[in-house]
């Protein structure tokens, strides 16, 4: 047994010494086992250079897929970042139109001092965005009481004429705004003893975005491009709240008859919070 395993052994040791040699004298340009293998090489050299080439191909398509796949993590990841700045400017506008909003409501503090300013949110429009009943958060927790004597004045931050308040729950209102047809206020040309008049909804004139200014005085001056404010009259509106300009005057057989078209400075389209012009008294 013992001369097995040393058999063996002796063996292995002798075959690797021959194979060493044979890959010695193959590789020596002189020997003749060179010219005896180097036709074999030449056979296999192009079926080598073809492996060679296939295997250069495959990394490089397993090298592109790699870059492909880090190209595409850096595309998800710089689009994830656009958006995440989109909403971060998105952002600063809405907080910029929101500042913009509080100082025109300071001024417009200022400018009806008797009259308190409660915020508030457009909620939902009842039918649709320019001409019907839109509900607001603001209700009777805060303060709002309506009755058939009693309605508040809306506006927008400019102090621009929203309408007037509806109705209203524990939490919520409803405003008619000016351009519905059951909406009339007392208007007054803005100038120095301006002619008193009537604006009004129109069911004519809403689809157009404009309201109807009637029962102008005989004589009275009016033309196009005239301001329109609230007049006081009445109590419910305080006096001097822009509400529009006059784009057209209808003239008629008699001076008493005489009518307008008034585009007012209100966007109902973009509105989204509003003022209620509270008195102190009430």
């Amino acid at each position: 047994m013992p001369n097995s395993g040393r058999n063996r052994i002796f063996f292995l040791v002798m075959i690797s010494l021959l194979l060493l040699a044979v890959i010695l004298l193959s590789i020596s340009s002189g020997s003749p086992l060179h010219q005896i293998t180097s036709p074999v090489s030449a056979f296999f050299s192009p079926i080598q250079k073809s492996l060679s080439q296939t295997t250069d191909r495959v990394s490089g398509f397993f090298e592109s897929l790699r870059e492909g796949i880090r190209l595409r993590d850096e595309n998800k990841a710089l689009r994830e970042e656009n958006a995440r700045l989109r909403n971060q400017v998105t952002q600063l506008e809405d907080a910029g139109r929101q500042f913009e909003q509080l100082k025109d409501a300071f001024k417009m503090k200022d400018r009806f001092a008797g009259y308190d300013l409660i915020g508030g949110r457009v909620l939902t429009r009842e039918i649709g965005t320019w001409f019907d009943v839109f509900r607001i958060d603001i209700g009777r927790t805060s303060g709002i009481r309506v009755t058939e004597s009693l309605s508040y004045a809306v506006v927008d931050a400019q102090s621009h004429l929203i309408g007037r308040v509806l109705t209203a729950d524990a939490v919520s209102a409803k405003v008619l705004p000016l351009l519905h047809e059951g909406f009339a206020l007392s208007g007054q040309v803005n100038v120095v003893n301006g002619s008193l008049l009537r604006v009004r909804g129109s069911l004519e004139l809403k689809e157009q975005g404009l309201c109807l200014v009637d029962q102008i005085p005989a004589g009275a001056q009016i033309a196009a491009g005239d301001e329109i404010v609230s007049s006081g009259s009445g109590g419910l509106f305080p006096a001097g709240i822009p509400i529009g300009r006059i784009t057209r005057v209808i003239e008629a057989d008699s001076r008493d008859q005489q009518q307008a078209w008034l585009e007012p400075y209100a966007d109902f389209e973009e509105l989204s919070t509003v003022f209620v012009m509270t008195g102190r008294d009430d």
